[in-house]
Parts: C-alpha cells; structure tokens; sequence
C-alpha cells in the first residue's frame, strides 16, 4: 500500500527563528520567546540558542533581579536580519539599556503573546511576525495644532479561519497608567483625525492626468483597522474609570463619535484578556453602552 505524504509547514531553524522574532517586537522576555518560538520547544534548546546568539554579539541580554532576562538585537543582529530578503525596506532601530521604555516594549509583547498563544487555541492564523510594533502613519488634515504622527503600539494581523474566515487588522494601544487618562483618551482625536483626512490624488493616469482621490489611510489598509486598548499597570477600579473615560471622548468629541461610527473601537485589561483569551468576551465596546464582547465582533 502506497502511504500518501501529506505537506507540513517547515519551521525555520529555531536560530532564524529568534532573530526574526527579536528583531521584530525589539525586546522579550525568555519565557515570551519561547511562546513565540514553540511551546513544546525544550526550555534548554532555546537557552542554549540565546547563548549562541549572545556570544556571537547579535543579541544582548539584561539580567534583572527576581525576573526572567530580557533579550534583544544588537546592532550587529540587526543588519544581519535586514540582510534577509524578506526584510528589506525595514529600518534599524535603537537599543538601548533596560527602562521606562524597555519597560512599555515588554508589555507590548506580553500582549502579542496572548493573542499569538489564543490563536493556536482557535487555529487562526497568526504567526509573531504579524504583529509589528510602533507602526506610524502622518496626519495630514490641515489642523494647526496637535499631533502630527499616529504612531500605535502595535499592528495586529490576524486571519479567522473556518466558515467565519475574515482578514482582520487592529491598531494596537497599550497603556500601562503611566500617563493621565486624558492623555490616553486624546489618542482617540489623531485616530479619529487620520481617519478624517481628506483623500488626494492616488497617482498619475498613463495620459498624465490625476489618478482617483484616495483617503490617505487607504493607501495603507482596505479596511480601516479597528482600535483596541490593553490596559494594566494600575487596580480594577482606576483601569474601569480609564475605560470609563474612553467612552466618554467618544460620546463627548464629535469628530471621535463620527470615527467610533465607522471603525470598532474596544478596550480590555491584559490580565483578563490571559485569564481568558484574547477572544474571550473581555472587550468593552467604546462606541455604546452594550456589554462585554471578543474584539472580533465589536
């Protein structure tokens, strides 16, 4: 009898592999690199491979007391990964010492590790490397005051299979309450302003005339990506009132209620989002006063 093959994925070396997932989200804890890497992945192989990476001085490593150490590229790893073909266009970016910064990047990849870990839960599909930090876009609406980059925690990609299969994207706000909550409430004003910018010619026809107008976020996504905000840093009360008053920009600011009408908003807290998943219904819509939902259905 004939056995028939049936085609797996090959998984890159686990070496490639961490300098890939490094280089993107910029810094990871050992224990977030082997959620990312494979979980079934001995704890010892990915140690030995960090070491590796270590001594050859494309990665660098910051012992902190009483937690796990946190890894990322030196510049020498960096231009090694840009090397590769499917890095090219992309930039370097610094590293530095562990700190307030370090500190925000680490979470940012606490939560792409709880949506990478719900999507193997689900089968979605959703590799590490759809999840790309600090995505900035400009905003060109004319306005004479205000911020002039959105610049998001991250971008999420992320596929929904089965017979509900939908391409989804989402702008990504962390916050760990390290700032007021009117700063954070005022993230929602640059989406809502990025959102609202008048469209411009797309290109130049063959007969040389002006292409078809195009809003500028367009040139970036089909569809504008929905907003999630993670919070932690802070107790149950302070992190409902934060909420409290996103909802209140989206009620109170008119250009942020026609934005809310046209793109899901949601926020969560990230322990109840790894207590649950990321799917789970942890998401409080911005937009109206219904109840708890996944973010895939806001």
């Amino acid at each position: 009898m004939q056995t028939t093959l049936v085609d797996r994925p090959v998984r890159p070396p686990t070496r490639e592999q961490l300098l890939k997932y490094l280089f993107q989200h910029r810094a990871a804890t050992t224990a977030q690199l082997q959620a990312m890497v494979s979980p079934s992945l001995h704890p010892e192989t990915l140690r030995q491979n960090l070491r590796r990476l270590r001594a050859e001085q494309l990665a660098q490593s910051v012992v902190r007391a009483h937690h796990q150490s946190v890894w990322s590229l030196t510049a020498r790893g960096q231009q090694a990964v840009l090397s590769w073909p499917q890095f090219r266009g992309r930039r370097a970016y610094r590293t530095g010492p562990l700190g307030l910064r370090s500190a925000h990047t680490l979470t940012v990849t606490r939560t792409a590790v709880a949506f990478l870990e719900d999507a193997r839960v689900r089968a979605d599909e959703r590799s590490p490397l759809d999840w790309e930090p600090e995505v900035a876009h400009p905003v060109r609406d004319g306005a004479a005051d205000g911020e002039r980059v959105l610049i998001a925690d991250a971008l999420l990609r992320y596929t929904r299979t089965g017979s509900d299969r939908a391409l989804l994207r989402a702008f990504v706000e962390v916050d760990r309450a390290t700032e007021s909550a009117e700063r954070l409430a005022a993230k929602l004003i640059t989406y809502a302003r990025f959102h609202a910018a008048p469209p411009t010619p797309a290109g130049r026809r063959r007969g040389g005339g002006a292409g078809a107008l195009m809003a500028p976020w367009q040139r970036s996504y089909p569809v504008f990506p929905r907003v999630l905000f993670v919070l932690t840093g802070a107790g149950p009360r302070a992190l409902a009132q934060r909420i409290a008053d996103l909802q209140a920009m989206v009620r109170q600011h008119p250009l942020v209620s026609q934005f809310a009408a046209a793109v899901p908003l949601g926020a969560a807290v990230l322990e109840e989002i790894e207590e649950h998943a990321a799917s789970a219904d942890v998401w409080l819509p911005l937009a109206d006063g219904s109840g708890r939902c996944s973010w895939m259905s806001l």
